[in-house]
């Protein structure tokens, strides 16, 4: 018993040192050299030498229900970090899930952390696809995944609104790819421009979109462009607020968001993916060039048609013409024959008309010709009584008996209106007298 109490003494009275070092060599004794442990990267940093210095957590919800230090020396982080992001298309940063082998430190005086040696990349990869997987089931549960494809892309896209950044280098080669395109079709393109990475990159393209909605009336569809970048870049168009507008959109959306191997959940929601900004200009382009061969296959179709149309009417009316020429001919060939049938029975009846009118002249001729022997020396005696009349009623004769002619302005005195002044010319049978009125009564 004494010695029992003395050890409960001695220990009782070590130093923070001792203490410590107790705690480290008993870890030493009893743990793993190493362990397999799944946590988040909640802090991140490197050292000029190249040392990753970590904070390491596990939560529930937003709630952290453990933490603690962890480092990866520069060598090991230098193969690691590189192995990691070849494998997930991803670097190490904070936010992420991962699986990692790790050896536990405890020293004197830093305390208990973690020296990471080795971290598993398809696990990472298992958890982004599951969060992508996640997004996308609340996509489809809430009926919105296909309605964007369910619009009806434009014959003829030409007014595009375009949301990129407006700095980026796909944003201009888009533009470019348009201004410069073979046929010289024109586009109308306007800029709403967004942050296209980080964590404020959703928010941002979603105002972009609420401010073309405003607008919806102005364009044909939306363009959702940028240019290269790494896959951490893209983990915004995987975003469920994002998505989830572009996927309710009243445009077509075609993305170009600048890679080849990846397929972000915007990507699946849009009408239409394209690999680069590039990609999208010629998607446009080549709509307009299939618009435009259909209109120039459609104007060839008519013009055949319409040739055809014009031989055959040509060959019908040339059928018509033989069969008028020839049913003319006939009946200018009947009428011909009718009319020669019908002169010669006028022939015939006119003579024999002749003849009958002879017979009744010859009749007629003696009783005739008294008559009209008679009827003429009446008319003759009737013609000289006429030329006798005439000739007492000539102006001669008239003014020979004492009368005169008055003519006033040319005018018979009778029908001309008489003023003072006006010239008066009265002619008798052998004078001729002009005079000037000077009053009227």
């Amino acid at each position: 018993m004494g010695f029992l109490f003395y050890l409960i003494c001695a220990m009782a009275h070590l130093t923070l040192f001792e203490f410590n070092h107790l705690v480290k060599s008993t870890l030493e004794k009893t743990l793993e050299p190493s362990y397999w442990v799944v946590a988040e990267i909640s802090e991140m940093r490197l050292n000029q030498k190249g040392h990753c210095y970590m904070e390491v957590v596990e939560k529930e919800g937003s709630f952290v229900t453990a933490k603690i230090r962890a480092n990866i020396w520069a060598y090991t982080y230098r193969n690691l970090s590189g192995w990691f992001e070849a494998m997930t298309h991803t670097p190490l940063k904070p936010g992420l899930k991962i699986l990692f082998n790790a050896k536990v430190n405890f020293h004197e005086v830093y305390g208990m952390s973690l020296t990471i040696n080795d971290i598993d990349p398809k696990f990472t990869l298992g958890e982004r696809a599951q969060k992508r997987q996640e997004v996308i089931d609340q996509l489809v549960q809430d009926g919105v995944f296909d309605m964007n494809k369910a619009l009806v892309l434009p014959d003829i896209p030409q007014r595009v609104a375009v949301i990129s950044s407006e700095t980026a280098a796909g944003y201009g080669d888009f533009q470019d790819q348009l201004a410069n395109n073979p046929r010289g079709f024109a586009f109308q393109t306007q800029l709403f421009p967004a942050l296209m990475q980080g964590d404020q990159a959703p928010e941002s393209i979603i105002n972009a979109l609420l401010e073309i909605n405003e607008r919806k009336d102005d364009f044909d569809l939306v363009v959702l462009i940028r240019g290269g970048g790494g896959q951490a870049d893209l983990d915004c168009f995987d975003d469920y607020n994002l998505t989830s507008h572009i996927a309710q959109f009243p445009l077509p959306v075609v993305t170009g968001i600048g890679h080849e191997r990846d397929v972000t959940i915007t990507d699946l929601v849009a009408h239409t993916k394209m690999k680069t900004p590039t990609a999208v200009a010629e998607f446009l382009v080549l709509g307009l060039e299939n618009f435009d061969d259909r209109l120039n296959e459609s104007l060839y179709r008519i013009e055949r048609a319409a040739v055809r149309h014009l031989q055959f009417g040509s060959l019908k009316l040339q059928s018509l013409g033989n069969k008028l020429q020839i049913t003319t001919n006939t009946r200018i060939n009947q009428a011909h024959q009718k009319l020669t049938n019908q002169a010669v029975a006028l022939k015939f009846a006119s003579q024999e008309h002749i003849k009958l009118g002879k017979v009744k002249l010859q009749q007629l001729g003696t009783p005739l010709k008294r008559v009209t022997t008679h009827q003429l020396e009446r008319e003759a005696q009737r013609l000289e009584l006429f030329e006798k009349s005439l000739a007492l009623a000539s102006p001669e004769s008239v003014l020979k008996r004492g009368y005169t002619i008055t003519r006033v302005n040319g005018q018979l005195i009778g029908k001309a209106k008489l003023k003072p002044g006006d010239q008066m010319e009265t002619i008798a049978a052998e004078t001729k007298v002009s005079s000037e009125i000077k009053s009227i009564k």
